[in-house]
């Protein structure tokens, strides 16, 4: 039951006021067809908006069911709409983008009911109104009748107790009225329905009671509904619904209407299809902000990526080295940097010096060796659990000689060591036993190269052989280090007799490795660097070996324990591989190596952990180790420590105390216990040494007025005798030599000859001379001499009473060395955050230990590469910093749109309002919009920003030469950035869909 009571409602526009309803007082019956009659401008469509809750009243009240509606809210207004009112509008009022389905349950989706049912009551109501064929159709896709039709059954199909229309034929034709009208009378049995009409024939036929307006009052009831008849009837009603139900018609009371996200999306979607064009380029231009950050993020997540793979192979290739002894290099690095300029106390107005040099010779000069306690160290190592977690490997190195041997193409047995070929190249010894000045003093050219070689360190650094770095848990090679190398042929080694051949990018190997290979022999290489000596270019001949014919070479490890056998008559251990035979039979009994794979490194790995291009395992210096343990040879030495098994003297001590006057003692007791023929060849060895100043006199009078030319020649023809090389390839190479080295090598070429000159006219002079006679006089000379001269004889002539070796230096010959005790230990990590936890665990055992155990090293990774990744990660944040500028512009551009979609919707949301739809409905179809918009944005970014990577990728590539460097976008950051897109675009749409919430029905449902 509906009444009204003293309805006044006027409407103000700048200063002018217009009453639209003045004091309208009625009552409804909750079964009759009224029909409210008037000229335009008397109020019908106003009353119509007021019963319908639409519009409110200025002033009386309306009592709905007979409760007065003067307290009401928004909520209970919008459950009105929904539950008790359908509303039947002149020009339909169809939602566009809707199905008529659709557009049906629209109604009972606000009103909670779930899919199924909401789908049968639509298709049932449609099918009332004789549109069960047209329920997929869309409303432009219908005549103005169905379109009517469609409009009743979704006033109906919340089976509302009020039906209002509004010129319900306005824009029909009169036989389509006509079945409008039929339609409504014929539901209009069991409910209230209000008709508005300027048409009298329309309400005089169809309707059960008309009511007229004028100028905004009620001039005439033909049917009124009195107070006294309306108060029976809502009692009687009241006592009915009691007994019925005493709960239902509080349970109406607290119905409420609410619609879900997921229609609020389905009309959002629904609408931005129509407009696809618009949308996608919307979306577009919202993307480009997040395309800009995406490209940033996957730009730097690539170089973050290939970073973090330099980290680790450059963590591989230079680990955190520990050393026995070790210099502070952090100071001397310091100096290099400069002054501090928070330390500098002059003005910056002129030009200042600066101690560079002084400091770091200074720094240099005063950087003591330290020596780390690797003993108990290594101990913490294989105990601290903390530490084990960030290490990857753990390498200990120790002060073995290999003694690797091969046979070369020519089937001589070669050691495999590139410093001693260097070594024999150049004039030194194999072993490396004598100086390189005792070389030079021969005259030898290639004597005065070896001076050179050896006080420049040439030789160092150029073996071929290195070890891997082994795993964890007894595994031969780190799995890290199989990820840098690819297996080419063959397999990782498996046992200590395994090796690998490295081969560079191109399967390309040094010639140096080929003659560790014996794949050259020594003359070869004596070759090729004579021509480099004599800058001669050389042929060179491209040679190839099958992965095959690697695979099948062998080698032999003779540790140094074999090559002593033990001597009964001297009771000393001889070097049995001084000789050819003795040699060939170590060969041949020696420790069999082979070649298991050849492996390269792989094109992502940006750099080799290994620089060595035949590798070995751990377990074969274990190997080793433990057989020089049980050796004979090891075994004898170790149980006389202070003698030389090898020699049979006793290990040489300091003389640095012994006194010139101890020394010249020591000399004459020496020279007192010789026989007299020993005496008499004592005399004639110091009398054939010369004098220095004699020398350099002598030298002087050969060279006085000597031309280069004439040294040239010289030189040529000596040294093409001494080398066997042509005359012709050897003048080449002396031409070169600028005049001072010329000069000198001519010099020291005399000096030698005049010394042996010398010693053999002062043993021919002395060989007229008795040997009794040649005794008495060194007993004579060494009564005459002075203390410095007989300190100067012990130096040059007394036989040494002691081993040229230590005890230490023995067993390291031997190749036996303290497993407890390494000379150096490499620890491994793959980040640079485990390498400072690594750090922090040794600065800990550090501060548990004494000063004298403390370990020190210096990180020369960390000095280098550890900004890097903050340098990147700064550059990042700026660089999104100036592109989520992009992101605010097209935020406000999203803003904008919306709005305009808002205007354009203005019907629809009047529409929506009329069947019940709250504010917070409305805003959330727009919210809905925004995020889909959002959505498709961020969507739309990433996959942009993937096709872009293409060519990005190729660019960066060509650009810097690495091909594993580009960008990456990871999923979790473009998962991210499409949430972010979505939130701005909310946020963006959060005035338009306020604003859009605020609209009022009633104007909203009069806009086109």
């Amino acid at each position: 039951m509906l009444q009204l009571r003293d309805i006044c409602k006027s409407y103000v526009t700048g200063d002018f006021k217009q009453d639209a309803l003045k004091d309208v007082t009625l009552n409804f019956r909750e079964n009759e067809f009224v029909a409210v009659l008037g000229q335009s401008g008397s109020g019908k469509t106003t009353l119509l908006n007021i019963v319908g809750g639409l519009d409110r009243y200025d002033s009386g009240d309306l009592i709905i069911g007979g409760t007065s509606t003067t307290e009401y809210k928004d909520k209970h207004w919008d459950s009105y709409r929904n539950h008790s009112v359908g509303f039947v509008f002149q020009t339909y009022n169809l939602i566009p983008h809707q199905s008529v389905l659709s557009n049906v349950e629209l109604a009972l989706t606000l009103s909670g009911v779930s899919k199924a049912e909401r789908r049968a009551r639509a298709i049932d109501v449609l099918t009332r109104v004789g549109l069960a064929d047209q329920i997929h159709k869309r409303p432009n896709q219908m005549s103005g009748g169905q379109m009517q039709r469609v409009a009743i059954a979704r006033a109906l199909v919340n089976n509302p107790a009020i039906l209002l229309a509004d010129e319900p034929t306005g824009a029909l034709d009169s036989d389509t009225s006509v079945q409008i009208m039929d339609l409504l009378r014929e539901i209009a049995g069991d409910r209230l329905i209000i008709m508005v009409t300027h048409n009298p024939e329309l309400a005089n036929t169809y309707a059960s009671r008309i009511i007229r307006l004028k100028d905004g009052r009620v001039t005439d009831d033909s049917d009124p509904y009195t107070d006294e008849q309306a108060q029976a009837d809502l009692k009687a009603a009241a006592d009915a619904s009691k007994q019925a139900s005493p709960k239902k018609t509080r349970k109406q009371r607290k119905q409420k209407t609410s619609m879900s996200f997921f229609t609020a999306l389905s009309l959002s979607l629904h609408n931005l299809l129509t407009k696809k064009t618009r949308t996608i380029l919307t979306s577009f231009a919202g993307s480009i902000g997040i395309i800009g950050i995406a490209l940033i993020l996957a730009l730097s997540n690539g170089i973050q990526t290939y970073i973090d793979s330099v980290q680790e192979e450059t963590l591989s290739s230079y680990p955190i080295s520990i050393e026995k002894e070790t210099v502070d290099m952090g100071t001397i690095l310091e100096k290099l940097r400069g002054v501090d300029p928070d330390e500098i106390q002059h003005e910056r107005d002129a030009v200042y010096s600066q101690s560079v040099m002084y400091e770091l010779l200074n720094a240099m000069s005063s950087s003591e060796k330290t020596t780390n306690n690797l003993r108990d160290f290594k101990k913490f190592l294989e105990t601290d659990e903390e530490i084990g977690q960030y290490l990857t490997s753990v390498q200990y190195l120790y002060d073995l000689s290999m003694n690797i041997y091969t046979e070369d193409t020519e089937g001589h047995i070669v050691k495999s060591d590139v410093e001693d070929l260097m070594r024999s190249l150049v004039g030194a010894s194999a072993t490396g036993s004598e100086t390189a000045e005792d070389v030079a003093s021969g005259g030898s050219i290639m004597g005065s190269w070896a001076n050179m070689a050896t006080s420049t360190g040439l030789f160092k650094g150029v073996d071929v052989w290195e070890e891997l770095i082994p795993g964890e848990d007894g595994e031969l090679t780190s799995p890290q280090l199989q990820q840098q190398y690819e297996l080419l042929s063959g397999n990782w080694p498996t046992a200590y007799d395994e090796l690998v051949l490295i081969v560079d990018e191109n399967n390309e190997i040094s010639d140096m490795c080929l003659y560790a290979l014996g794949l050259k022999t020594q003359e070869e290489m004596a070759a090729i660097t004579l021509a480099a000596m004599n800058k001669e270019e050389i042929e060179i001949v491209d040679q190839q070996w099958s992965y095959d014919e690697i695979l099948a070479m062998t080698f032999r490890a003779i540790p140094g324990c074999d090559f002593y056998q033990y001597d009964k008559e001297t009771d000393t251990y001889r070097d049995i591989g001084a000789t050819e035979t003795g040699l060939r039979y170590l060969y041949d009994n020696g420790i069999e190596l082979k070649v298991s794979g050849i492996v390269r490194q792989t094109g992502s790995a940006s750099m080799s952990s290994r620089n060595g291009a035949i590798a070995y395992t751990s377990a074969l210096v274990d190997y080793i180790i433990r057989h020089a343990q049980e050796s004979d040879v090891v075994k004898a030495q170790q149980a006389s420590p202070d003698v030389d098994v090898l020699s049979g003297l006793p290990f040489e001590t300091e003389e640095d105390s012994l006194s010139d006057a101890d020394k010249a003692e020591k000399i004459k007791t020496y020279y007192a216990s010789l026989t007299p023929a020993e005496k008499a060849a004592a005399f004639v060895e110091i009398q054939s040494r010369p004098t220095d100043d004699y020398v350099q006199t002598a030298v002087d009078q050969v060279m006085q007025g000597m031309t280069r030319a004439m040294v040239e020649g010289m030189m040529t023809q000596n040294y093409a005798l001494e080398t066997g090389v042509d005359i012709e390839s050897m003048k080449a190479y002396v031409a070169n030599m600028s005049d001072e080295t010329l000069f000198r090598l001519v010099r020291e070429s005399f000096e030698q000859q005049v010394r042996e000159r010398y010693a053999e006219e002062v043993q021919a002079q002395l060989g007229s001379l008795t040997t009794d006679r040649q005794a008495q006089s060194l007993e004579q000379m060494l009564q005459t001499a002075d203390e410095a001269t007989l300190a100067a004889y012990y130096d040059l002539y007394m036989p040494r009473a002691e081993a040229g070796s230590t005890y230490e230096g023995n067993l390291r010959k031997l190749s036996r060395v303290d497993e407890d005790d390494p000379d150096g230990i490499e620890l491994y990590v793959n980040t640079f955050a485990s390498k400072d936890c690594v750090a922090d665990r040794i600065a800990a055992y550090n501060d548990s230990v004494a000063e004298e155990d403390q370990i020190a090293y210096t990180d020369y990774v960390a000095l280098l590469m550890s900004s890097i990744t903050t340098i990147i990660d700064a550059i990042s944040y700026v660089l999104i910093a100036f592109v989520a500028i992009s992101l605010v512009v097209s935020s406000i551009m999203i803003g904008i749109i919306t709005y305009i979609s808002v205007l354009e919707r203005t019907k629809e949301i009047g529409v929506l309002r009329s069947i019940g739809a709250s504010k917070r409905d409305v805003s959330r179809v727009f919210n809905a919009e925004t995020l889909i918009v959002g959505l498709v944005a961020g969507i739309l970014g990433i996959g942009v920003t993937l096709l872009l990577c293409i060519p990005l990728n190729l660019i960066v590539q060509a650009l810097t030469g690495i091909p594993t460097l580009g960008a990456i976008l990871p999923w979790q950051s473009g998962i991210l950035l499409v949430v972010i897109s979505m939130l701005l675009t909310i946020i963006a749409g959060l005035i338009p869909a306020k604003i859009a919430a605020k609209k009022d029905p009633v104007v909203a449902l009069r806009s086109e």
